[in-house]
């Protein structure tokens, strides 16, 4: 693992394997890069596969939490990059990490080179936020891992079709072991900026804007067809205002697919093979 230093003194934690046209990986709101092995095992051989704690998660530093936004954590990809001294990239996007894409389309739209959004759109589902919140932040109910990969199936019952060993690296990427049983892999802390981030006492941000910030840039999406937090309505909206976006929906999933199913790894051939004209 390597590390840059922010402007405010945060270290981050990255990963830089492969060569090639350079891909970075970002995130979801509490996860980190573990979530992308599969992506850096079938691809780190025809791009160069860059991956990124964001600040409070996973080996990067805790933060103040009033940091723990959208607009710093785009801020910091930029830090990234000029460290690594890239002019721009292509962002695969999860979740969290395609806002932070979309944040970056506004702010910095030179830096990107396409983008893949990984069960995300400008429009998040109150259903997802509602259960985000009865998570973030809480110490996970199982003893250690085994209990933990045995329970995913009934914790996430829109997701079917999913092997022993594809929960087990569910869990090792989300939790750790301790003497005092299973631990976050991020900052409890991210309850609270989630929390005043969305208040539900006030208007949703409109962030199609930043969506349509993409325009001109190779885009695709993968959609889990059980998402709480991408719904197909809105997907169909990104597709009429993006009808050259690659899309794929995937069966047996919901929020968010793990990269590994066929048509996740097919998808993302498909827009690797864009990028490169």
């Amino acid at each position: 693992m390597r590390n840059v230093v922010t402007p405010d003194g945060v270290r981050l934690n990255y990963d830089d394997q492969g060569t090639g046209m350079p891909v970075l990986c970002l995130p979801g709101l509490t996860r980190n890069m573990d979530d992308f092995l599969p992506f850096l095992k079938g691809f780190k051989y025809r791009v160069r596969v860059i991956r990124l704690d964001f600040r409070g998660r996973g080996g990067s530093d805790w933060a103040p939490v009033e940091t723990y936004s959208v607009p710093q954590e785009a801020a910091d990809v930029i830090t990234l990059l000029d460290h690594l001294n890239l002019p721009e990239v292509a962002i695969l996007g999860t979740s969290r990490g395609g806002l932070v894409a979309m944040m970056l389309a506004v702010t910095a739209r030179s830096r990107l080179m396409g983008v893949f959004l990984n069960d995300v759109g400008p429009v998040v589902a109150p259903e997802g936020l509602d259960a985000i919140m009865d998570y973030i932040g809480k110490p996970p109910p199982y003893r250690d891992l085994a209990e933990a990969a045995a329970a995913m199936p009934a914790a996430h019952p829109s997701f079917r079709n999913v092997s022993a060993a594809q929960w087990a690296a569910f869990v090792r990427a989300l939790w750790q072991e301790t003497d005092d049983g299973l631990a976050l892999r991020y900052d409890p802390e991210l309850r609270t900026a989630v929390a005043a981030s969305f208040d539900t006492s006030k208007p949703a941000p409109d962030l199609w804007p930043l969506f349509d910030a993409f325009e001109g840039l190779p885009l695709a999406l993968l959609r889990g067809a059980g998402s709480n937090i991408l719904t197909e309505a809105t997907a169909q909206d990104m597709i009429q205002r993006r009808p050259d976006m690659l899309f794929a929906e995937l069966a047996d999933r919901g929020h968010v697919p793990f990269l590994d199913e066929p048509g996740a790894v097919a998808l993302m051939e498909s827009w690797l093979e864009h990028l490169h004209g």
